[in-house]
């Protein structure tokens, strides 16, 4: 059963190194991170799912000690899932789940084992409740880190460009998430989500699913775009 979630935006840019110079600009949002994960560690759960944005999904969890780096993004930095099993994980972890594994490392995870789970984009909403049922199920007290962003169009500046829609989507995707709105998230509007470039779509119809009947209250510690980007963190507990 879920006990407790936390929702986090998953730029690369929150890695210090990553964003270089620009480290200052989303301080507010580390640290908003920083206390959505504290929530995760006060529900003292059984199991940790992270879930994240990924190119394809099915392709199974990563298992805890999957690794993930940021070379490609121009630094020399490397991050695990949890704890090292002492099993060979080949397989790396998409971004998303890279930037969780360093959000954990940074707060120092040790409460539960961790599984990491990549959905793609293009996952339907239905498909995205089941998975979230299912994950429900998999430990008597479960906690989730979701992670993802909201529209990238809500600039001149943003990977989008500007459209109009993004700043009503974002502030209704707010609200759902700072509300525990199950039924406000299933109802996400997958086309206008994608054309939208928002990422988080279908790691939150994976939450709405594994919340159904859980009676969790939500909590919104910080909503902004700084690059034009909607950055979200939420906790239910």
């Amino acid at each position: 059963m879920l006990v407790a979630a936390a929702v986090c935006p998953c730029p690369p840019l929150l890695v210090p190194e990553v964003a270089a110079g620009a480290a200052p600009e989303l301080d507010a949002a580390r640290a908003a991170c920083a206390d959505a994960l504290g929530v995760l560690a006060a529900a003292r759960p059984d199991l940790l799912v992270v879930v994240g944005p990924a190119e394809q999904s099915g392709r199974g969890p990563h298992a805890e000690g999957a690794r993930g780096s940021f070379l490609g993004f121009g630094v020399d930095v490397d991050v695990r899932l949890g704890a090292d099993r002492g099993a060979d994980v080949p397989r790396p972890l998409p971004a998303s789940l890279a930037v969780a594994a360093w959000l954990l490392e940074r707060t120092g995870w040790a409460d539960a084992p961790i599984e990491g789970l990549g959905v793609g984009e293009p996952l339907e909403p239905e498909r995205c409740i089941q998975t979230g049922r299912g994950i429900a199920d998999r430990a008597e007290r479960v906690a989730m880190l979701v992670m993802g962003d909201a529209s990238a169009c809500r600039t001149l500046k943003a990977p989008g460009y500007l459209d109009e829609r993004a700043a009503p989507f974002d502030a209704e995707v707010a609200r759902a998430l700072g509300a525990a709105d199950v039924a406000a998230l299933r109802a996400l509007d997958a086309e206008l989500a994608y054309e939208l470039k928002v990422s988080g779509r279908a790691p939150w119809q994976v939450l709405a699913g594994a919340a159904e009947g859980a009676g969790l209250g939500g909590s919104l510690l910080y909503e902004d775009a700084p690059y034009g980007v909607g950055y979200v963190v939420a906790t239910w507990s």
